[in-house]
């Protein structure tokens, strides 16, 4: 069986993720996804931790939204 890894405390990789485009016309899938990534409005930003749930999620709206990586530490 394989031993899962986990990086240190220092080393947490994170996404700050802001919302570039509203809301109108888009699907309620999707308007549910922003609000899953915590994202309210155009322009608001949020800071999550770099998970493949989060990057799935960003996938499917990637359209209203823009992310840059980060390490903190």
């Amino acid at each position: 069986m394989a031993t899962k890894t986990t990086k240190s405390d220092d080393e947490t990789r994170t996404l700050r993720i802001r919302q570039v485009r509203g809301t109108p016309g888009v699907r309620r899938e999707h308007r549910e996804v922003l609000r899953g990534l915590g994202l309210r409005r155009p322009n608001h930003e949020v800071v999550r931790q770099d998970t493949p749930a989060v990057r799935g999620m960003l996938r499917k709206v990637a359209y209203l939204v823009e992310f840059t990586e980060s390490s903190e530490g």
